[in-house]
């Protein structure tokens, strides 16, 4: 977590150990969810990644099939119902940390997804059927101008990194496989 100088380089490495997401530029950053909730007991999901800046939080669940020590990439499917309610169970569920933590900036969940056969086709159909499960109809019909999300997308590496705003928080390869 970077927050009054802890871990103060502010990069984490994903779980495979592959590739990093240097968040030292973040005014508050912490890939330390899934460690509180299992401390705690708790039965929720979580992003992988958040990021905050002057502006926005960025919820970024990160998965990359691509790698070479990736299980079974060619049955990773990220389109399927089951897969797609993980991970948009997994913005919910964060949302709980946040609270807690006091986080109120407007949200942006990010999902960096990599694997086989995926292009921005895909991930803009993944985009979009993440958007109808996520609550923006909900904060339109019942929000009263609170908003619980501002944005969602579905970006490859390249894309995250060549982003105005993402990019200033790289993900970079720290590893060969």
């Amino acid at each position: 977590m970077i927050n009054e100088g802890v871990d103060m380089d502010g990069k984490f490495v994903e779980e495979n150990g592959v590739y990093q997401i240097d968040c030292s530029k973040a005014v508050w950053a912490t890939d330390e969810i899934h460690e509180v909730y299992h401390k705690a007991g708790v039965q929720l999901k979580d992003c992988d990644f958040l990021v905050e800046d002057n502006d926005s939080l960025y919820l970024v669940e990160y998965k990359n099939a691509n790698i070479i020590n990736a299980e079974n990439p060619t049955a990773f499917k990220p389109e399927e119902d089951k897969m797609l309610n993980k991970v948009v169970q997994k913005f919910y569920d964060s949302l709980h940390y946040l609270y807690l933590t006091e986080k109120k900036k407007p949200i942006e969940y990010i999902y960096v997804l990599e694997y086989p056969n995926g292009d921005i086709v895909t991930r803009k159909r993944l985009r979009n059927k993440m958007k109808q499960r996520l609550p923006f109809e909900l904060q339109n019909s019942v929000g009263m101008g609170k908003k619980l999300i501002e944005k969602v997308e579905v970006l490859s590496i390249e894309e995250w990194n060549a982003h105005e705003k993402y990019g200033m928080f790289p993900i970079t390869q720290v590893a060969v496989v």
